[in-house]
């Protein structure tokens, strides 16, 4: 599939993407969910670990390969420990600005300069692959209300469709049991990862409930 090759994070962007606020901005993509997407991806990977509650680096040499999975990672052993819920929220622009620069890269989206009251350099962002994303909308769609058993679906499959309800993408109304069943199958095979996507799963309903407030 075109999206396969997509790292968690950059899917969560794509879903979370507001293609009627195309603006350079972040706060309509939802940075703290692409942030949670990285976090449960390194754990997935070995690479953070869950030690009293503190995202803890398992190797100070180890790397993946990927731009913005690393940037993380050098951030989090670089900086004082904190908490996962404190880990979706904090500084969360470095990794959403990496995430979208690597979509343009990857052709997903485009960068379009321009320039504010014709004096200020600026850039906005648009989709650019727009089927690519209807079709990621819709597996998601999939994974988030079946017909497919959650047992059946991959575990990189059950942590976005996991994250995706947490944050209230899709307008999904994704029933309790079956979210639960989600996170339970993200971190079948990864010690921990379930505790983990607790807590950032956590940390995106509390974001979610703020900016929905009066």
């Amino acid at each position: 599939m075109p999206h396969g090759p997509l790292s968690l994070p950059a899917r969560l962007c794509l879903l979370a993407w507001d293609a009627g606020r195309p603006a350079a901005g972040g706060s309509a993509h939802r940075p703290g969910l692409v942030r949670a997407g990285a976090l449960v991806e390194l754990a997935r990977r070995g690479l953070l670990t869950d030690e009293g509650g503190i995202a803890t680096p398992v190797d100070l040499d180890a790397s993946t390969g990927d731009a913005v999975l690393d940037g993380l990672l050098e951030l989090v052993r670089e900086s004082c420990p904190h908490p996962w819920r404190t880990w979706v929220t904090l500084r969360t622009r470095v990794t959403f600005d990496a995430v979208r620069e690597q979509l343009v890269a990857e052709g997903c989206l485009r960068a379009e300069k321009r320039r504010v009251l014709g004096v200020f350099p600026s850039v906005e962002y648009a989709l650019e692959r727009v089927a690519v994303v209807d079709a990621l909308r819709e597996e998601t769609r999939q994974i988030l209300r079946g017909p497919l058993p959650v047992a059946e679906l991959s575990e990189r499959d059950a942590a976005l469709g996991a994250l995706a309800a947490a944050a209230g993408l899709l307008g999904t109304g994704t029933p309790d049991q079956r979210a639960e069943e989600l996170t339970e199958r993200a971190g079948a095979s990864t010690p921990g990862l379930g505790r983990i996507m607790r807590e950032v799963n956590t940390a995106l309903t509390a974001g979610r409930a703020v900016a929905t407030s009066p």
